[in-house]
């Protein structure tokens, strides 16, 4: 997999913005199995979006220093902590307040986990009266629903195992996540479904702090290169992750 970035322009500014440290910073949301699917034989991060922070550290002619997080909402957060120059994560409003996100290079659809016996048929049938909704809810979907529910009821939990082991516990009426995550979770649960369609698609980007305005325009044109010239497409399937993460704007 062969991709030219000799073509995306890069000014003094965006490189002095993303190497403050002599090397790349990026933040890697590691609770994404789809974007990290393993590890390197030296121990660092593999898979889509890694590999694209390798890509941009590579343009930029400098080291790349992987920055792990347990979560997007922690490396959302650190944002204030000049702990990374680019962070891979779902582009939300919330966390657009503070990061300068490039368009979206890949896209996960989020759904709901109903148990069995639900009465419920449908992605719109979950926002009603008495709905309780199991979520993570840093997570760009929970994000998304605590923006947009209504009259159901969500219920936070800190990870995603907190997340299924209190939704079955406790009767929970729907889990909220990633499809390709709730497809495995509906394998532990005797006639469970996971709801057709989605409540929203998870746009997954590059950001960089709102200052970095050099910086932004750079990996908004990298982005689009890389997921125009079959790049990305590259990647998911190098990681054998086809079918579950689709390149943006080509499901």
């Amino acid at each position: 997999m062969t991709t030219n970035f000799e073509s995306v322009p890069l000014s003094a500014e965006a490189q002095a913005q993303l190497t403050t440290s002599g090397a790349l910073r990026a933040g890697i949301n590691m609770g994404n199995f789809l974007l990290v699917t393993g590890r390197t034989p030296e121990g660092d991060p593999d898979g889509v979006s890694p590999d694209l922070a390798r890509a941009i550290a590579a343009r930029l002619g400098v080291p790349l220093k992987l920055v792990p997080y347990k979560s997007p909402g922690e490396l959302g957060d650190a944002v204030n902590d000049d702990a990374w120059d680019i962070g891979l994560i779902g582009a939300e409003p919330q966390r657009a307040e503070k990061i300068a996100f490039t368009d979206a290079y890949a896209e996960i659809e989020a759904t709901y986990l109903v148990p069995a016996g639900s009465p419920i048929r449908s992605v719109d049938e979950v926002d009603r009266p008495g709905v309780r909704i199991a979520v993570s809810p840093r997570s760009a979907y929970g994000l998304w629903l605590e923006r947009n529910i209504k009259e159901a009821t969500l219920v936070r939990l800190d990870t995603a195992d907190l997340v299924f082991d209190r939704f079955v516990a406790d009767g929970i009426e729907a889990m909220a996540a990633l499809r390709p995550g709730l497809l495995e979770d509906v394998k532990r649960l005797p006639g469970a479904r996971v709801l057709d369609g989605h409540f929203s698609v998870v746009q997954q980007a590059v950001g960089t702090p709102k200052a970095n305005t050099a910086a932004a325009a750079f990996l908004q044109a990298f982005v689009e290169h890389a997921r125009d010239s079959g790049f990305v497409a590259g990647l998911i399937a190098k990681h054998g992750v086809d079918g579950r993460l689709a390149v943006a704007g080509q499901r």
